[in-house]
């Protein structure tokens, strides 16, 4: 089966469980309340339509149902990104760095950082 990839809400709620699964309706509302407004049946349906397409699992605990993700926060971010940057660099990761870079302050820090990512790449092709 093709692998699906979250809505928009789907992603803003998988990030709230990331951070704290398990997690409750409850919590997730709140948390998205604090970027913009959403009612709790919203988050509960969404969360239900979810449930329904395998991105969650719930179990019960007393009275309060509690969910987790079914998917992986790194395994998501890598199927996301390499989607993004075929259909907007033509799957080109220079094109998207050169964007990246061009486009963004970036401190010094950060380019080292980005230069000893490229040097670990280089030397394990070695």
């Amino acid at each position: 089966m093709k692998p699906k990839y979250p809505t928009e809400s789907e992603l803003e709620i998988l990030q709230i469980l990331w951070e704290h699964e398990p997690a409750s309706v409850r919590l997730v509302n709140d948390e998205l309340n604090k970027k913009r407004e959403i009612g709790y049946t919203t988050t509960l349906k969404l969360m239900q339509i979810m449930l329904e397409k395998n991105m969650l699992q719930r179990t019960a605990e007393g009275r309060k149902h509690l969910y987790t993700a079914n998917i992986k926060e790194t395994e998501t971010q890598k199927r996301l990104l390499d989607r993004f940057v075929e259909a907007t660099f033509k799957g080109s990761a220079k094109q998207l760095m050169m964007q990246l870079l061009g486009n963004k302050k970036t401190s010094k820090a950060e380019l080292d950082e980005i230069k000893n990512l490229i040097d670990k790449i280089e030397n394990d092709k070695s």
